[in-house]
């Protein structure tokens, strides 16, 4: 199943496509008032000890259909309290850090490291939708987008999954690792979206076909493609350090790492749009603001 939010006049409602090709969605909303989210969903699958998609099959005979959401247009799938990101967990990337930074050897001490990197990405008044726009910080000339797959964890545990955009500022980052948090944190920083698609749904998390493409004035200047197939760890290895020793949130996304780095120095400047599509999940696209 797929699960998108929609916004209405009084509060959001909560919407299950369980075809990626259909134009209908069911309104789960409609059958049970308090599922108006996928956290309201999660909290209650998990109450139930059954998954999201389960739950969801006992409510779908009489629940309203309505028209579905467009990606391009749909509401941000659901407001995590924290967004968590994991590092060089593929080789271009632990590639592409060594490039930018002058300590490029810690960089592969983590790709080969037992410990991943695992670290904090956004608050959700840092976190945008489908068509809203990411941002690039003003005091940075090299900024790119990092197109991951989103790990959506209810209590720690996975739960589905989502499309994540990881904006970062390469420059800050290479100029010191310390400046990672400036590099990652910041206003308009993250992306996620146009869905979730639940944990059953997806037969294999590392093996989905990932994609990303940048349009500046009309024109493609970036496009290239990859798997998941490609990362050195596996999502619940991710998830598993995420929660050791740390309080994690009832709601959360983890982002499991890039492997699409736009080669040399190109970087991103207002006006583009940024495009990024997981197999089975959707299509996450997002203008870019200075911030």
């Amino acid at each position: 199943m797929q699960y998108y939010r929609q916004d209405g006049d009084d509060a959001s409602r909560l919407l299950a496509v369980d075809d990626a090709s259909g134009t209908a969605a069911y309104d789960l909303t409609a059958v049970k008032p308090r599922l108006r989210t996928f956290r309201d969903l999660a909290a209650a699958a998990n109450v139930a000890g059954t998954g999201v998609d389960a739950l969801t099959a006992d409510l779908v005979a009489d629940a309203p259909t309505v028209e579905r959401p467009d990606d391009a247009e749909a509401a941000l799938p659901l407001v995590p309290e924290e967004v968590w990101a994991a590092g060089v967990t593929y080789e271009i990337s632990e590639q592409a850090r060594e490039e930018e930074s002058g300590m490029a050897d810690v960089y592969l001490d983590v790709y080969d490291a037992e410990r991943p990197e695992i670290f904090f990405k956004a608050t959700p008044s840092r976190t945008v939708g489908p068509g809203e726009a990411v941002g690039v910080r003003g005091d940075s000339d090299w900024n790119v987008p990092e197109p991951e797959l989103g790990l959506v964890c209810y209590d720690g545990e996975i739960v589905g999954y989502t499309v994540g955009n990881d904006v970062s500022s390469r420059d800050i980052e290479g100029e010191n690792p310390l400046y990672l948090p400036q590099a990652k944190v910041y206003d308009r920083c993250c992306a996620i979206g146009p869905c979730v698609v639940g944990a059953d749904a997806v037969d294999d998390p590392h093996d989905l076909g990932m994609s990303m493409r940048i349009e500046r004035d009309g024109e493609t200047v970036y496009e290239d493609a990859t798997s998941t197939a490609e990362m050195a760890r596996t999502c619940e290895e991710l998830a598993a350090a995420w929660r050791a020793h740390n309080a994690v949130p009832e709601m959360g996304v983890l982002l499991t790492g890039t492997s699409l780095v736009p080669e040399g120095e190109f970087t991103l400047t207002p006006g583009d749009e940024v495009t990024i599509e997981i197999a089975g999940i959707g299509e996450l696209s997002n203008g870019v603001v200075e911030v």
